[in-house]
């Protein structure tokens, strides 16, 4: 019966996460709409960060927790989950064009704070408070970027195509008051979902004699990707293939420099569970996304079943060894 009801549990912490989100982008968007800020703001901002909260709240409750395997499985699991399961996912679905304007910087920023990131752990064993301030500089200096950048080139980033159109058109313009309200419940569903899951996550794990650092690469990683994931599959299905391939690039980005820059503030991240295995295929994901992408500006079905293979592989190897 106890095991039922963290199951359960875990389902729901999933669902708060999702619709946490969803409440905080609605109305942030209404509010910042009334304000009279302009919708590439809105969605470098509010909607590029509350399609990766859920992976931010639960890492930062994990850190807190002293959890550092599920804080930092968390991010390598998201990473390698959203390049190898959702890119691969939506590939087999239909070929993905990729805007070539994601080389300039988005793709080799990718790689490049991956790397970072690797050398990090691989050096201190942890990731402290001096790499988080690191990376918090970045996502700050590179979203400064993007909103000046596509200010100057008078179009949206590709990075928040994938929900500002659809979100900001689809929102109701609530009047502050409810609006407030929305980000109220969407904050505390973000809080209490990362919560219950994480909570879940662990009973499991130790039901299951399964270690943190398992459950952060998978369970944890692909609960927390489902904005990801759904945002990624919708565009794929209604052709919007380059949205899907931004999407993922840029959840990948702030995993690393956003996630990373925040919650090892509240506590170093220590995670001996976490092997250079683990590591390794995430750096290994980002390189070889890159010829991938290059080739030909698509990523074909049998791109897209090599690295859903590598995903199928990678968790089986978790689960057995």
């Amino acid at each position: 019966m106890a095991t039922t009801l963290q199951i359960l549990n875990g389902i729901v912490g999933i669902v708060l996460l999702y619709y946490g989100a969803e409440f905080l982008v609605k109305g942030g968007v209404s509010i910042a709409t009334r304000m009279k800020i302009s919708p590439l703001v809105i969605g470098l901002t509010l909607v590029a960060f509350a399609t990766s909260a859920p992976e931010l709240v639960v890492s930062i409750d994990a850190a807190l927790k002293g959890m550092g395997n599920i804080s930092i499985g968390n991010v390598v699991g998201s990473n390698i989950c959203d390049i190898a399961l959702i890119l691969g996912l939506c590939a087999l679905i239909t070929p993905l064009r990729v805007n070539p304007k994601l080389f300039r910087l988005d793709v080799p920023l990718m790689i490049g704070t991956i790397f970072l990131f690797s050398l990090f752990y691989y050096f201190s064993g942890e990731i402290n408070r001096w790499h988080a301030v690191t990376f918090l500089i970045g996502i700050i200096a590179y979203t400064t970027w993007s909103i000046y950048n596509a200010r100057k080139e008078e179009q949206l980033n590709l990075l928040v195509i994938s929900n500002c159109d659809e979100e900001i058109k689809a929102v109701k313009r609530y009047s502050i008051g409810v609006a407030i309200l929305f980000m109220a419940g969407g904050l505390i569903a973000l809080v209490g979902g990362a919560k219950v899951f994480v909570d879940s996550a662990v009973y499991i794990a130790q039901l299951l004699k399964v270690s943190d650092a398992v459950i952060g690469l998978t369970i944890v990683a692909i609960g927390t990707s489902l904005p990801e994931l759904a945002t990624s599959v919708v565009a794929a299905l209604k052709n919007e293939k380059d949205i899907a391939v931004g999407n993922v690039i840029g959840s990948c980005i702030f995993n690393i420099l956003a996630i990373m820059g925040i919650a090892p503030l509240f506590a170093p991240l220590y995670a001996p569970g976490i092997s250079f295995v683990d590591i390794g295929l995430m750096v290994f994901c980002a390189i070889i996304l890159y010829p991938i992408m290059k080739s030909g500006f698509i990523i074909s079905r049998k791109e897209g079943a090599f690295l859903l293979t590598i995903y199928i592989a990678y968790s089986v190897w978790l689960i057995a060894f």
